[in-house]
């Protein structure tokens, strides 16, 4: 049997919550979506959830969506995406452009203030070579960054430490998103 490094720097954290996701077993019961929309795609499910906060989404707008990342590189670590399953930035009509591109404004304002976040990586990953691990709904990664936190979104890394449920984050962050005088996008 392999035993485990004895580097000092090498630490194992125990994450058996993890195990749904390896084994395809941790998304809510899929439920029709519209024509065009991808029955398979979270986020197509995402779109027109009923039941938002089991689908961990804070926003439905008019033409966006936002998501909170069920495996996060980082606390509050956001997905915004058009609700129209799109694969391309060249198939976004002007007003899902322009709709994404002001959630993500409002957004860097919204965790600035709440959470003191002191800068973000902002990603998109256009094709499965790219990363894309949904290649099929164009989406953005907002991640918060704090000084003194690790390198920029390591997979193979010691240690992250995610501080905060996936619950109080959506809490935190979610009627801040339904307040219309707070959105600054315009878009309902």
């Amino acid at each position: 049997m392999e035993q485990f490094p004895t580097d000092p720097r090498y630490q194992v954290i125990w994450a058996p919550w993890r195990l749904a996701y390896i084994a395809g077993q941790d998304q809510p019961e899929p439920h029709p979506v519209p024509q065009g929309a991808d029955p398979d795609c979270f986020l197509c499910q995402a779109a027109v959830a009923a039941d938002r906060k089991a689908r961990l989404v804070l926003h439905q707008g008019k033409h966006t969506l936002v998501v909170l990342n069920r495996y996060p590189y980082n606390n509050g670590h956001l997905l915004v995406a058009p609700r129209r399953h799109v694969a391309r930035l060249d198939q976004l009509t002007a007003e899902e452009h322009l709709g994404c591109q002001r959630m993500l404004a409002r957004l860097v304002q919204l965790l600035e203030r709440l959470m003191q976040a002191q800068g973000f990586n902002l990603g998109l990953n256009l094709g499965r070579v790219a990363g894309a691990g949904l290649p099929g709904h164009l989406h953005w990664h907002l991640v918060p960054r704090w000084q003194g936190d690790t390198n920029f979104m390591p997979t193979l890394a010691s240690v992250r430490v995610i501080p905060q449920a996936l619950d109080a984050l959506w809490e935190l962050l979610h009627e801040h998103l339904e307040d219309p005088g707070c959105e600054g996008t315009g878009e309902r």
